[in-house]
């Protein structure tokens, strides 16, 4: 019986979606005010969901210290008051939320045991959400 836990972490960040392959109009024309040369900043909330047995020792499906442990040096302090342009996971591709969702998801998965994490979702403001389950989640 496989049983889910989320938890909810936040960290404030800047950035400015602009991409090298496109002019400066095509840029202001796909990212908007998003396009700003100076950045903008959001205050993110994260939300980690990891699944599994419940351990019949202790009555989790996860340690809530341990995850706390590993987001908040993985995710939090990484990432909270950052410019994530900057972010050498950045380098490659825009820092939309999309990708920052990938990206979170990346580091995690690594960390944690195979197939515990479920999902992120990132709220980046109150009507936009993003989720990603992993490439194997793909139908």
């Amino acid at each position: 019986m496989n049983v889910t836990f989320t938890r909810r972490y936040h960290f404030s960040a800047s950035h400015r979606l602009d991409c090298e392959a496109l002019s400066p109009q095509e840029n202001r024309d796909v990212y908007g005010k998003c396009n700003n040369p100076h950045g903008h900043g959001h205050n993110y909330r994260v939300e980690v969901t990891v699944r599994g047995s419940i351990d019949p020792a202790t009555g989790m499906v996860m340690n809530m210290t341990d995850l706390d442990a590993l987001v908040g040096g993985s995710v939090v302090e990484r990432f909270h008051l950052a410019n994530l342009n900057a972010d050498p996971l950045f380098q490659q591709e825009v820092p939309t939320t999309e990708n920052l969702c990938r990206a979170i998801h990346r580091l995690l998965a690594d960390r944690l045991p195979q197939g515990k994490l479920r999902r992120i979702r990132i709220e980046e403001t109150e009507n936009n959400f993003f989720e990603y389950a992993g490439e194997a989640a793909r139908g």
